[in-house]
């Protein structure tokens, strides 16, 4: 048992001197991502316009308005445009979708007063700081292949916080293995420091490893919740029938999709492309976890109105229903401010377990402790 304990403890050892800086780098990004919104904003006072009255919603005519600003201001643009319902009054964050892009193509972002009548700012996304931030933690800003680089990453910095819990789990007594000895030497401290930091913080992190690891690696992740929990809903991709018709406007395909989930709160729209697109309405239906971005979809065909693809998270599957929860749950958005701000802290935990893992580690290679002592992390 002792030479598997000396082994864990070298792991280990190996695993956070190999990928902890890459640790630091997700964790600070991570911090910096659970309230990336309020600090763009601050960043750009261009789009801190405050409204009175009620905010847009199945029923406003600010989306057909905002829909003829684009198009008139930007007339090449021919992909599809969509718009977020904030849920408050204030500027409306939309973005064009270029044709074929897929959703992590060269998206263009955009916020519009909240008439919709004027544009405030506009921004490719990756060109300013917080997307940048963004991608640097989704993919280390290198490129969508490397999310899977990311994903893979993440499961070995997974073992790394599985080994360091087991490395100190104590043989006797608790208390003195949860102890923080005050006056000791420099060691000692470093070593009390990595551990109380580490224990304090693990729950958290191994949430928002393991919700990170399936966030970025989807097909692997399916893969095994098809064999342990069932299939895995597909979301449709439905195309309008061409006709010899003028397209809808926003408000007749927002009601249409109001018809077909009454109880949902408004959440996005998305408005075709010159294409044979359809209307996307993004619903959060009763139960839903996640505000900004929930997993039920209305899509109504562009010219006849009829509803071509639904998905409804009510009826979802229980391998969809964990695929639900991991996005609000890794970025913290379905806990209000104190899960928020727990996990903005818990994210600057890592840059101290490096730099007292690595300090100790430096230190014991100069012999400050014996070579043939025991290896403590």
């Amino acid at each position: 048992m002792q030479r598997v304990r000396r082994f864990i403890r070298t792991a280990h050892l190996l695993l956070g001197l190999s990928l902890g800086a890459l640790f630091v780098v997700l964790g600070i990004s991570g911090s910096l991502l659970v309230f990336y919104q309020e600090i763009d904003a601050a960043l750009h006072p261009e789009i801190k316009i405050t409204a009175s009255g009620v905010a847009p919603g199945w029923n406003s005519s600010v989306w057909d308005t905002s829909l003829t600003t684009v198009r008139r201001q930007w007339p090449d643009r021919n992909g599809a445009w969509r718009f977020e319902v904030t849920g408050k009054p204030g500027p409306i964050p939309a973005r064009y979708q270029p044709p074929h892009a897929g959703h992590h193509g060269q998206r263009i972002m955009v916020w519009l007063a909240p008439d919709g009548a004027r544009v405030l700012r506009e921004a490719v996304w990756g060109s300013y700081a917080m997307t940048w931030i963004y991608d640097l933690h989704m993919q280390l800003a290198a490129g969508p292949a490397w999310r899977d680089v990311v994903g893979w990453a993440g499961l070995i910095i997974l073992v790394l916080l599985l080994t360091g819990l087991w490395a100190w789990w104590p043989k006797g007594s608790w208390r003195k293995a949860l102890r923080y000895k005050r006056g000791a030497s420099s060691l000692r401290t470093l070593r009390d420091i990595h551990k109380l930091a580490g224990l304090a913080s693990l729950p958290l992190l191994l949430m928002l490893v393991v919700t990170g690891v399936m966030l970025a690696l989807p097909d692997q992740s399916n893969a095994v919740l098809s064999q342990v929990t069932g299939p895995v809903d597909e979301t449709p991709s439905p195309q309008s029938a061409v006709k010899n018709r003028p397209p809808l406007s926003i408000s007749t395909a927002l009601a249409i999709a109001h018809r077909a989930m009454p109880e949902g709160r408004l959440a996005w729209v998305e408005a075709p492309g010159q294409s044979g697109g359809t209307f996307m309405v993004r619903i959060q239906q009763p139960g839903d976890p996640s505000y900004r971005f929930p997993h039920s979809y209305v899509f109504v065909d562009q010219f006849s109105g009829a509803v071509v693809g639904l998905q409804d998270s009510q009826r979802a599957s229980a391998s969809t229903i964990v695929n639900n929860w991991l996005h609000p749950l890794h970025d913290a958005s379905l806990g209000g401010i104190v899960l928020r701000f727990l996990v903005t802290v818990v994210g600057l935990v890592p840059p101290v377990l490096f730099a007292t893992g690595l300090l100790r580690w430096r230190r014991r290679q100069k012999g400050e402790i014996r070579p043939n002592r025991r290896l403590e992390l």
